[in-house]
């Protein structure tokens, strides 16, 4: 059996090729939408793709599995109840695709995204008995998927993590994300086992209601969220809307700001804040715009004149005129400290 795993450190994701000695057919699992990577893989090696699955619709970004499959006439798999305007191959909980003497058999693990399913993977040429489980974004490496995307549910998220955590402790754990959006406390590493999670998750532990109550304290949605989930369901063309790479913009503090917002001709003031973080204070003035929303509505802003962006402390807000200055807006500028150096000037 031949196993790789790829890592993008743009957005946290991690994506798998797993392929037969023997047949030399191969399945490619959460693909990014950078598809070279594992087209040179199956170059080089001369496998043929023969599955292209998505553990679930992701929302954080755009899935290269549709082009991937495309290419090589492979099928593409989801879970049985994935709600996507494509045809697919549907794959039942406790079905299995063959890989030569390779076994991949769905496990149902909703609780991030009702459609989402973990790969078992069984090497028939060492055990029957899976070695290695793909959890997507249900367990994560000292933490869990978040339940707030579409559909997610934290009580079905909670069953989910302790029947991972049911199976043999030698099985190694390969989720989908090792940093980013979906889970806030991962710990930067990209594998893991049952038994060490069982050991140290903080989520092993918890009662019912412990854990519904410490999942369901999410961090705000991502960038380009409805965009990106929108593209992955085939119900919108947004290939776009991912962020790429690290864009320069102009960076200015609080003072400044509150200077050109306080001008004749002030710039136009974009919050992106969730609406909630919104209504709870901010700068007289300021537009909400929340980053998941960004790319859905970014004709509602002036591409040729400045935009202001801030969010909570500054980061939501580089990321987003990073988007725009991607998109080809001429003046965004990100404000440094964000609301809460705006809070602290106010309390001065």
């Amino acid at each position: 059996m031949y196993f790789r795993q790829f890592l993008n450190d743009d957005h946290g994701c991690a994506s798998y090729l797993i392929a037969s000695g023997q047949t030399g057919e191969a399945a490619v699992v959460d693909p990014a939408l950078e598809i070279d990577q594992y087209e040179a893989i199956l170059a080089k090696r001369g496998y043929t793709l023969k599955y292209v699955i998505d553990t679930h619709v992701h929302a954080d970004h755009i899935s290269g599995a549709r082009q991937l499959a495309g290419n090589h006439l492979a099928e593409l798999v989801l879970f049985e109840t994935a709600q996507v305007a494509y045809p697919f191959r549907p794959l039942a909980d406790g079905e299995e695709l063959v890989l030569g003497e390779v076994r991949l058999r769905a496990m149902h693990t909703p609780g991030h995204r009702p459609e989402l399913m973990s790969i078992l993977v069984i090497n028939l040429d060492r055990s029957p008995e899976p070695s290695m489980v793909l959890t997507g974004d249900s367990l994560l490496v000292g933490d869990a998927g978040r339940p707030d995307f579409g559909g997610g549910d934290a009580a079905a998220q909670y069953d989910t993590i302790r029947k991972l955590l049911s199976l043999p402790g030698w099985v190694a754990v390969f989720p989908g994300h090792f940093e980013g959006p979906c889970g806030k406390s991962m710990c930067g590493r990209p594998s893991t086992t049952i038994g060490f999670e069982q050991q140290f998750n903080p989520f092993a532990n918890l009662t019912r209601d412990e854990f519904i109550t410490a999942i369901s304290d999410v961090a705000a949605r991502p960038l380009n969220m409805t965009a990106i989930e929108a593209t992955n369901r085939g119900t919108d063309d947004l290939f776009w809307a991912m962020p790429r790479g690290d864009q320069q913009v102009t960076e200015i503090d609080i003072a400044t700001a509150m200077q050109e917002l306080e001008s004749a001709n002030p710039p136009l003031l974009l919050d992106v804040r969730e609406p909630d973080e919104y209504d709870s204070g901010h700068i007289p003035g300021a537009i909400n715009l929340p980053q998941a929303e960004l790319a859905q509505r970014i004709d509602e802003l002036p591409q040729d004149e400045p935009v202001l962006l801030i969010c909570e402390a500054g980061k939501r807000s580089l990321r987003a005129a990073q988007f725009l200055k991607q998109r080809g807006f001429a003046k965004p500028v990100t404000i440094s400290g964000g609301t809460a150096a705006w809070r602290e000037r106010q309390t001065e």
